[in-house]
């Protein structure tokens, strides 16, 4: 009785499909993390064993801020390709969130490097804000 209701519960189809929009997400996270710490003028990563909280709020923060849209393309998408064209298109919009910042406000990656938080704060709080309203606008054609 358990495995009949556990393979009503979890079709093949539905299992496939779970497995390559993860799989489709898991490659696009990881490619716009890679993206996004090559636009930054300083390495997260190295920055981040050091210590420095800045960089891991200002990464923390573009990582969620890309992740939202990333789950909205999931949930609205009709099929894999859309997903993954509203998710490159997602990605775009947050790289430019980023830019934008980085132009508004002088020296941001040396302030990021010098461990000022509140420029961290602020960069992360765009690249949430900015997912947020990213997601929302993905929403299914009328």
């Amino acid at each position: 009785m358990f495995m009949d209701a556990l393979k009503m519960s979890l079709a093949a189809d539905a299992v496939l499909g779970f497995m390559m929009y993860m799989a489709g997400a898991a490659a696009l996270f990881a490619l716009y993390a890679l993206i996004y710490t090559r636009l930054t003028p300083y390495n997260e990563f190295a920055l981040i064993r050091a210590g420095n909280s800045a960089a891991a709020i200002a990464l923390g923060g573009a990582l969620i801020g890309f992740a939202i849209p990333l789950a909205s393309a999931i949930s609205h998408s009709v099929s894999l390709l859309d997903f993954l064209l509203w998710a490159l298109i997602a990605g775009v919009v947050q790289l430019l969130a980023f830019v934008v910042v980085s132009l508004t406000v002088q020296g941001m990656g040396a302030r990021i490097q010098r461990e000022e938080n509140a420029s961290a704060i602020l960069m992360a709080a765009v690249a949430i804000g900015s997912g947020l309203i990213n997601a929302a606008c993905m929403t299914p054609a009328t």
